[in-house]
């Protein structure tokens, strides 16, 4: 069981029913499809069918944070794909909320989970791949401490145009000279 993850600003908690009302709330933004890898051409509402569907899967996945500004569901962060022998796992972060995008929530989410990743899980290495697009996300990620590996040329068709995947990580070694730093 995760528990709750507590920054300046923002805290990572588990899903609660109120979360749906929040989802809803925001809608769909044509850009946050776009950086998650869907076809931003055609956004349609979000129905109450499709926050019931997500809260089930957010439920369903036991890394799965919601990231809480003030009481109010903005996005979700998670480590997936774990793999205790090799001591790592994936680190996925989305803002969907577009009024909390660039004011550094996602920047303080992702150091709340690699905080839980290296310290608590004593993780070796947590990776993630994110559109070459994604330019704010890419930045946040290099921002703590992410390096990038390498680039996964068009290995994605999205809205008709073939998207390249930039694959970043960061090993348990650079998170404790990060940390020592301040």
């Amino acid at each position: 069981m995760v528990p709750v993850l507590k920054g300046a600003r923002v805290v990572l908690r588990p899903p609660r029913e109120q979360d749906k009302q929040d989802r809803l709330a925001c809608g769909r933004s044509a850009e946050y499809i776009r950086m998650v890898g869907g076809d931003h051409r055609r956004v349609a509402p979000l129905t109450p069918e499709q926050v019931d569907r997500w809260y089930e899967r957010l439920l369903a996945e036991p890394m799965e944070r919601v990231i809480d500004l003030g009481g109010r569901c903005i996005g979700t962060a998670r480590l997936n794909s774990l793999n205790e022998h090799e001591r790592r796992a994936r680190c996925a972060i989305g803002i969907f909320d577009p009024s909390a995008w660039g004011k550094g929530y996602g920047t303080e989410a992702t150091n709340l989970v690699l905080q839980y990743a290296f310290e608590t899980l004593r993780l070796h290495r947590v990776d993630l791949r994110v559109l070459a697009c994604n330019h704010r996300a890419i930045a946040c990620y290099e921002k703590c401490g992410f390096v990038r590996e390498g680039v996964e040329r068009e290995g994605a068709l999205i809205a008709g145009r073939w998207e390249s995947d930039v694959i970043m990580s960061i090993l348990e070694q650079e998170y404790r000279q990060r940390r020592q730093r301040g």
